[in-house]
């Protein structure tokens, strides 16, 4: 491409029109007032002319790691008010610490603000150009990625569950934009830390890419196309993991989503292992461990004995096998608290009710005429609980007699760490049912009776479907 060739207003008017957002929507553009995201807002701002019925916004992220900062801010606001732009201003603190780089917490903390700023169904704008691609691809090198990490950035990906990301410049070269930017009289700011060869996409741009590009001038533009080629790969590895996962997750009655079966997982091809791993780790909503993390990830759960119960912990998540089960969780699980469950009586003036347990999980009482169901005596308030003595004596109504509440989470499958966090359901100081895993006999509505039937209900959920 021709460096007169390009315009900030066509990249932003072909990719805009290839996702067609409905009317209404908001494009938020990631604006710092360096070349690259000046040039877009420029384009940004023509586009707002013509296109009314979208809405637009410039956010700028205050790092405060500069003591030219407030200067930014100032340049950045004063350029929304010519350009006829809203501007909103997130002030951040980026903390760096042993195990997370300066420029990798400033990048996060960065992040977090476009985040909180973003509403549903906005779409974020950023103003990656084909020179940041071949940094992303060559520091992928380094760090031994595979496909979806040498696949780099995409023109179009997801930010968010409710947010899609557009990079409109990913194939316009650095020299492109700077040469608008002067054609168009447009001033921006000058960030000394890109100076800073310390950092490593600095060291790249400053000491490494000028001696590729003097030796090939088109590595850039070849380098992003194997980049696109690795995105196609890691495409079809992904629908074949949609395409098998599915059946290697279980239901299991105490636990709101889905396990991994791992006979199942140890059952497939070595070379699919880990592939259909990180398809359980994304199902579950966690970022990706590294591929020496998953190889090792696999070798514990795999190799272990039958009765073995296999705990690891990466960052945030927590992995457990139990029973042939994988359970993949937070590593610091949400509190949950008892309540009294007003509404539900003998005879039901609302068919369904609902308590949150929890932000994501809610418990649901529903009025049903079949399946095993409570039947309740208006004299007993109802409330909900968590974890019992062990000793406590219950008597499930799938079972001949009664046990000991410790000798029937046994029984009914429930991991050591779940049993204090399984729904209870108590009337007055009698145990009637354990969400999930029984009704009390005594508490049985028999056949012919209508009665109380609860169930848990997680209000977001990582897929549809699974």
């Amino acid at each position: 491409m021709a460096i007169d060739s390009f315009c900030p207003f066509d990249a932003l008017s072909k990719l805009v029109a290839q996702i067609a957002p409905p009317a209404g929507t908001k494009l938020v553009l990631a604006y710092s007032g360096g070349v690259d995201s000046e040039v877009l807002a420029y384009g940004l701002s023509q586009l707002s002319k013509v296109k009314s019925e979208l809405s637009y916004q410039l956010v700028h992220v205050h790092h405060g790691l500069s003591d030219n900062a407030d200067g930014w801010q100032s340049h950045c606001e004063r350029r929304a008010r010519e350009y006829g732009l809203p501007i909103a201003v997130k002030r951040v603190t980026v903390a760096s610490g042993a195990r997370i780089s300066l420029e990798a917490a400033a990048r996060d903390a960065r992040y977090a603000a476009l985040r909180e700023e973003l509403s549903p169904g906005d779409i974020l704008l950023t103003a990656h150009h084909q020179d940041d691609q071949l940094e992303t691809l060559l520091l992928a090198l380094k760090r031994g990625l595979g496909p979806k990490g040498l696949a780099a950035m995409g023109e179009v990906q997801a930010f968010s569950p409710d947010n899609l990301m557009l990079r409109p410049l990913l194939g316009v070269a650095r020299a492109q934009i700077e040469a608008f930017a002067k054609a168009a009289g447009l001033t921006h700011i000058q960030d000394e830390s890109n100076l800073d060869s310390r950092f490593d996409r600095n060291f790249l741009r400053l000491e490494v890419l000028p001696t590729l590009t003097a030796r090939w001038p088109a590595f850039a533009a070849t380098a992003s196309r194997s980049a696109q080629l690795c995105a196609e790969q890691q495409a079809l590895i992904d629908e074949e993991v949609s395409l098998r996962l599915p059946a290697m997750l279980v239901s299991v009655p105490h636990a709101e989503y889905q396990v991994l079966d791992l006979k199942a997982l140890a059952n497939e091809r070595a070379l699919w292992r880990p592939h259909l791993l990180r398809g359980f780790i994304e199902y579950r909503g966690f970022a990706l461990p590294s591929a020496a993390q998953l190889g090792e990830i696999l070798n514990q759960l795999l190799a272990a004995k039958a009765d073995a119960q296999v705990a690891i912990r990466i960052k945030s998540m927590q992995l457990r096998r139990f029973q042939h089960h994988l359970y993949l969780d937070p590593v610091v699980l949400e509190p949950r608290v008892g309540r009294r469950l007003t509404g539900v009586g003998p005879h039901p003036d609302t068919p369904e009710l609902s308590w949150p347990i929890d932000s994501r999980l809610q418990l649901r009482a529903s009025w049903a005429e079949t399946g095993p169901r409570l039947t309740l005596n208006e004299s007993l308030p109802l409330r909900l609980a968590f974890g019992a003595p062990g000793g406590l004596r219950c008597h499930p109504h799938s079972r001949d007699k009664g046990r000991e509440l410790k000798k029937l989470w046994q029984e009914f499958a429930v991991p050591p760490w779940e049993r204090s966090r399984v729904p209870l359901i108590f009337a007055g100081d009698k145990l009637v049912a354990a969400v999930g895993c029984w009704v009390e006999k005594g508490f049985l509505a028999s056949e012919g009776e209508g009665g109380w039937q609860f169930t848990l209900a997680c209000s977001t959920w990582p897929i549809a479907n699974p």
